[in-house]
């Protein structure tokens, strides 16, 4: 898994409340098991209209937010089922962070696990930053996950967020579930040393 240590990238405003995760990718393309080429069916019913062709309503198809890496969104993001293709959609198009007053547990976790960085922040400044992001000619934002900041593009001072610790560690240090295992091979290893010697007995038949 890639390392988050700081993001910077343009931030686009989307503060609908309740975004599933059916919204977010339609479940009709949860066929795939890779995690590639989602990306263009991230919120297809909003980006696209019934012909196929872009809404040029919908922010991700106005062209200072075409290439976001930042979604700065509203309260409950991500409910619905569990499905991991959501972050793996938004991963794809290029949105490695995602801000927002509150996230549903299971999307919030599966984001981390595959290497996105969830900030949540009072409604207020959620607000605020998308605000900015709005009205900014350029809205580059800069996201450092080793200060535990948002740097604006008004240049007013940075917004501090916090982080639950082990999560931070495992983005700084890009490391998912096989990777925290990895990092323990040597006390597994130990372990099943051990056990062969205290419990022989577990240890499958030999022909």
């Amino acid at each position: 898994m890639q390392p988050f240590t700081t993001l910077r990238g343009p931030a686009a405003p989307f503060l609908a409340i309740n975004v599933d995760t059916d919204r977010i990718i339609p479940a009709r393309h949860l066929k795939t098991i890779r995690r590639t080429g989602l990306g263009a069916a991230l919120f297809e019913s909003l980006r696209y209209d019934e012909e196929g062709r872009e809404r040029p309503d919908f922010v991700l198809n106005q062209p200072k937010y075409r290439n976001a890496k930042i979604l700065i969104a509203g309260e409950n993001f991500g409910c619905g089922s569990s499905r991991e293709h959501a972050p793996w959609a938004l991963l794809d198009f290029g949105i490695r962070c995602v801000i927002a007053p509150s996230f549903a547990d299971i999307f919030y976790n599966n984001a981390f696990k595959n290497g996105m960085l969830l900030i949540t922040l009072p409604k207020e400044q959620v607000e605020l930053l998308a605000k900015e992001a709005e009205t900014a000619a350029d809205p580059t934002f800069e996201i450092d996950l080793e200060a535990q900041e948002i740097r604006r593009p008004t240049g007013n001072a940075p917004i501090r967020f916090d982080i639950d610790p082990f999560k931070k560690h495992c983005l700084l240090n890009g490391l998912d579930d096989i990777g925290l295992t990895m990092e323990r091979v040597d006390k597994i290893a130990a372990f099943e040393a051990r056990r062969r010697v205290e419990m022989p007995w577990l240890e499958p038949a030999r022909g």
